[in-house]
């Protein structure tokens, strides 16, 4: 992805994509801001470990989506780690993590948005398929991924087998490039 992307929402606002190091200030807090979420519906915070730097291009991607020039998203992609060297022809998997867009510009097809392109960078990377661990408290979610097209998967990582943990994956090397995301 180029450094910045602008998409059109629902609403007519125009929503400005940049790629931004997982660390970047704004990056943080949207994280926190996800993060709190996850206390307020599940308990707790996400425990899956990430490391800053597995989302850094080539390897990784970490969207901030700002609309009037507020943060209000944000999503990423990292190499998916639980692939097994045993299939050397199995295609390569990207996780997509942390989709958030902030409670004050939802239902305006930014979440759509943002996984369009986290989806489109991670293809012309060499991926071609994503997957992604979402639960059960999360029905918005599950009916976005749904509506994209994402269907369940083998569970993996700390959240596998976990009572509410939902597992869903697609793939990408088939789709047409979206001009949101060049």
């Amino acid at each position: 992805m180029s450094t910045s992307a602008e998409a059109r929402l629902r609403d007519g606002s125009v929503a400005t994509l940049r790629s931004v190091p997982y660390d970047d200030p704004v990056a943080r807090d949207l994280v926190a801001r996800v993060q709190q979420e996850y206390v307020d519906r599940y308990g707790g915070p996400d425990g899956a470990a990430v490391e800053p730097g597995e989302f850094s291009p080539p390897a990784g991607l970490f969207l901030v989506a700002e609309v009037d020039g507020e943060p209000a998203g944000c999503g990423a992609w990292r190499q998916h780690t639980e692939t097994s060297p045993a299939q050397p022809d199995a295609p390569a998997v990207a996780e997509v993590k942390r989709v958030y867009v902030v409670p004050a510009f939802r239902r305006r097809g930014l979440a759509q948005v943002l996984v369009a392109a986290l989806e489109d960078s991670a293809r012309r990377s060499g991926y071609r398929a994503v997957v992604l661990n979402s639960g059960d408290r999360q029905p918005e979610a599950l009916a976005l991924y749904e509506a994209l097209g994402y269907t369940p998967v083998p569970g993996y990582g700390l959240y596998a087998g976990e009572a509410g943990a939902v597992f869903l994956g697609r793939r990408i090397d088939e789709e047409e490039e979206r001009p949101w995301a060049s």
